[in-house]
């Protein structure tokens, strides 16, 4: 079965799918080990770590699709890639998620933001238009080479538009095509609670660590009626806080010998990375460079 008939699966359930973040093709592992369903791979936590610049657009496509590419490869569950406004208008679109696709994303978000972009919880964002934003859903489509692509639309028009007019561009994304729709940074538990009795089509919610939005769990966002949660930024933010706490150590003390609690220890690192699997290639090929099966010669005749 495809990755994206996976997903689509998933999220016809009643239960909520929860959706980590991921930034890197060893986080995928980690999530996956963690018994998550789906990844999330986020264009803002791989701007921060894979460049070091912040979520304004700055990554390009290419730079996006290689980590994506890495991420799929590594794990067996379905990775909805986030693929910002497409890179441009309709036709770039249509080139990004045919790109993206070929890569083995098993679902894609598209958001209506205008350049130059930014993080959906930052101040300055503006939106194109709606009747431009259903041509990007429509090219979307039609460059997806996958037919079961999860295509989630996002609105960023609450803060530049108002909630009304969100709430309109949601329907009208849902009616152009979108399997999900995503309004971005509602500000109240009032405005999330509203979105799913005012929206006909399956909601994403995004949880975000001191963003615009409240926090509040998978189960009280699955009572309100919503499909699937992100949480795009809590894995970056633990991270870095760890990594932060452990360069805090080896400063003052010169020694990693105290702080063994706050890493991973080597075994579960070789496991993560798949060590045996290699070994095992190493072993199947390291002492035959030519590729060529090696025959013995015993008295019962030729062996392999």
């Amino acid at each position: 079965m495809r990755q994206s008939t996976i997903l689509r699966e998933l999220v016809k359930r009643k239960q909520i799918l929860v959706v980590p973040g991921i930034q890197a093709a060893l986080f995928a592992r980690v999530a996956q080990d963690a018994g998550f369903e789906a990844l999330y791979a986020t264009g803002a936590g791989i701007s921060n770590l894979q460049l070091g610049l912040p979520d304004l657009g700055l990554a390009t496509m290419t730079e996006i699709l290689e980590t994506v590419r890495r991420i799929v490869d590594v794990t067996s569950l379905p990775v909805i890639a986030d693929i910002d406004n497409g890179y441009g208008g309709p036709v770039n679109v249509y080139r990004c998620v045919r790109e993206f696709t070929r890569a083995g994303v098993a679902g894609v978000q598209l958001e209506d933001q205008a350049m130059p972009r930014r993080c959906g919880h930052f101040r300055g964002k503006t939106v194109i238009t709606q009747s431009e934003m259903v041509q990007k859903i429509r090219a979307a489509r039609d460059g997806s080479i996958d037919d079961d692509l999860v295509l989630i639309a996002r609105t960023d028009a609450i803060a530049p538009c108002g909630l009304e007019d969100a709430l309109e561009r949601a329907q009208s994304y849902g009616e152009a095509g979108a399997d999900l729709i995503f309004v971005e940074a509602p500000e109240t538990l009032e405005q999330l609670a509203l979105l799913p009795k005012r929206v006909g089509f399956p909601l994403v919610a995004n949880m975000v660590e001191g963003g615009k939005t409240p926090l509040v769990s998978a189960l009280e966002l699955e009572e309100m009626g919503y499909r699937m949660v992100l949480f795009a930024n809590a894995t970056l933010k633990s991270a870095v806080k760890g990594v932060q706490r452990v360069l805090a150590g080896l400063r003052i003390h010169g020694s990693t010998a105290g702080l063994a609690a706050d890493m991973i220890s080597m075994e579960l690192r070789n496991e993560l990375t798949d060590l045996k699997g290699f070994e095992r290639l190493e072993r199947e090929y390291g002492d035959n460079p030519s590729g060529r099966r090696r025959y013995t010669k015993t008295e019962e005749g030729i062996t392999r």
